[in-house]
């Protein structure tokens, strides 16, 4: 790999090229590295295998090396002996003590029911004479779940003679065929029946893991479309088509807020609690009865009477008592309409803080905002505008009906020849006062259903038809540069999104092939 378009057909200068590239590595000592030296080898003579050629486990430090080495070679072995996945070639000479082998001892550290170690005699030929490792291959000096295999390999004559692997598995296989001791299992011995071992073996690992590999894989897939989903689609080029994503990102919000404002999603609710809690508790605190208290009425009903009393009845003192009572209402009526702005805006930044593709985007995000709340901030004008034409019109026009119902009482007042000072009286002003007080409650009750109506169809429906139509009237003006800024994305995320692509294509081809493989079986 640290040649990735150099092909060797040769395989002496692919051993040169493998010592060349330790000595780059570990600079002509005798240190190990960690960092790997990847190789495929391509041919019709080879088993399809991955094989990891690890340092052989020391017990001290040489000349040249660290004191760390023994512990720093055991480590990187273990790091890779320990992946369940692996299958273990546990080497050992057949010209030492098996007991006292490292490789069959950590083997069984990582791998104590030896379910993936494979042991593997070498040097079988060198062993003394009368000596030979029949009870180890046979399993009764040391028994593992997998028969031993011994293999006869190149002597170091043989290497340095350059004698090729074709010629060194020729002579391997006569050994074992011409040899007393081994004949009898010559059949299972040798470098190609432990390839071919191992091939049948990770054939047969690979097939047990076929469910767990699809779930893994299928997992992960679910994973990475998910975090391509979050972080959304890739930025358009032409002009067209950021403007119809700039739209689609707009419409995925507006339908957000309408969500929330038809209780898909919450918070719609709070704008009908100030019509049923908010704006009646209101209208309630005015106090009515306070402002038409006896000394108040007397107070406007004389002062309407000028310089000569009403004949009939203080009509202008009525007046007056019923318009500055229902002027008040004003204030609850416009607090009515503040109320509702604040709670559209409020779910506008939460529409906005739920629209995952505006998160992509910090600078769309905030023109929308700014283009939500300015149509909201209009429509709020309008609807107090609207509003409080409501309160006016009830403050502009009596309705003289409700009066001429009221009974007639000569006793109080309704004898036109008493004189001022006895129409005038406690009993009368506290009539006065009554009906008054009667009719703006009638008002009242009025406007209590009209001013939510007027509300919600200036501010709630209006926001629901038409809140960002001015933004997108806008867009239609912006060339594609203007549209660029809009879609001003983090590169980092522009980057996260291309690899996780590639990562997501790899996985999906994955899949593909252990699915064909898991139904081929």
């Amino acid at each position: 790999m640290h040649l990735p378009r150099k092909k060797f057909t040769d395989f002496a200068a692919l051993r040169k090229e493998i010592s060349d590239e330790t000595d780059r590595e570990t600079g002509r000592s005798k240190q190990i590295s960690s960092v790997p030296i990847h190789l495929s080898i391509y041919s019709p003579n080879v088993v399809n295998l991955t094989l990891i050629d690890l340092p052989g486990l020391t017990k001290v430090a040489v000349e040249g090396q660290s004191d760390s080495i023994v512990q720093d070679i055991e480590n990187m072995v273990r790091s890779f002996i320990e992946k369940p996945n692996c299958i273990i070639l546990a080497i050992s000479p057949a010209n030492q003590d098996l007991a006292t082998s490292d490789a069959i001892k950590i083997s069984r550290e990582v791998d104590p029911k030896g379910e993936r170690t494979f042991g593997v005699l070498t040097k079988i030929d060198l062993m003394d004479q009368g000596t030979n490792a029949v009870d180890i291959l046979e399993g009764r000096a040391y028994k593992l779940q997998f028969p031993w295999i011994g293999v006869v390999n190149r002597s170091q004559a043989d290497i340095n003679k350059s004698v090729d692997m074709i010629a060194a598995r020729r002579r391997e296989r006569e050994y074992f065929a011409t040899s007393p001791e081994y004949q009898h299992m010559a059949s299972r011995m040798g470098s190609e029946h432990l390839g071919k071992m191992l091939s049948k073996h990770l054939e047969t690992v690979i097939k047990s893991r076929i469910p767990g590999l699809q779930a893994l894989i299928n997992k992960t897939i679910a994973e990475l479309e998910a975090e391509l989903s979050r972080l959304g689609k890739p930025i358009a080029t032409d002009t067209g088509g950021k403007l119809y994503m700039i739209m689609e990102i707009c419409r995925t919000f507006d339908q957000i807020f309408k969500e929330h404002l038809d209780g898909v999603r919450p918070g719609g609710d709070k704008i009908y609690s100030v019509f049923d809690n908010q704006f009646p508790a209101s209208l309630k605190r005015l106090h009515f009865d306070k402002h038409l208290s006896m000394d108040n009425v007397r107070k406007i009903i004389t002062e309407a009477d000028g310089y000569q009393p009403h004949l009939i009845a203080p009509e202008q003192g009525y007046r007056r008592l019923v318009e500055s009572s229902l002027v008040t209402i004003r204030g609850p009526a416009e607090a009515a309409v503040d109320a509702v702005f604040s709670l559209l805006k409020e779910l506008v930044q939460k529409s906005i803080s739920e629209t995952m593709e505006l998160k992509q985007y910090p600078t769309l995000r905030a023109e929308v905002l700014k283009a939500a709340v300015d149509s909201l901030e209009r429509m709020k004008e309008e609807s107090k505008r609207a509003t409080l034409q409501l309160v006016d019109m009830e403050c502009g026009y009596l309705t003289v009906e409700f009066f001429r119902k009221l009974p007639q009482d000569v006793e109080k007042g309704g004898n036109p020849t008493h004189s001022i000072f006895d129409r005038y009286n406690d009993s009368y002003l506290r009539r006065v006062g009554s009906t008054v007080l009667s009719y703006v409650n009638m008002v009242c009750a009025t406007l209590r259903n009209s001013i939510p109506k007027s509300i919600v169809y200036c501010q709630v429906r209006e926001a629901k038809r038409s809140l960002l139509d001015h933004f997108f009237a806008e867009l239609g003006t912006k060339e594609a540069k203007q549209l660029g800024k809009l879609l001003d994305e983090d590169p980092a995320i522009m980057q996260r999104r291309t690899s996780i692509a590639k990562r997501l294509e790899l996985y999906r081809s994955a899949q593909t092939e252990i699915d064909a493989v898991a139904w081929a079986k």
